[in-house]
């Protein structure tokens, strides 16, 4: 029956911090725009996708460089 003492105010403590985190979030703008991430995603990358991990070797050459 004592831990009652314990959890009851540790039990309303974090719904105090979730409740405050909650609206932290509304006021810092977390929820102003939930479609545009979503869309992006579908949406074509106009960006290189190729990198040279070796830019000394040469890719049209067939037998590896000689030394």
């Amino acid at each position: 029956m004592e831990i009652l003492y314990l959890m009851v105010p540790l039990g309303m403590v974090l719904v105090g911090l979730g409740i405050w985190a909650f609206f932290w979030a509304v006021g810092s703008g977390q929820f102003d725009d939930l479609d545009s991430p979503g869309w992006s995603v579908l949406g074509d990358d106009d960006r290189a996708k190729t990198t040279d991990a070796d830019p000394d070797v040469d890719r049209d050459s067939r037998s590896p460089p000689s030394s």
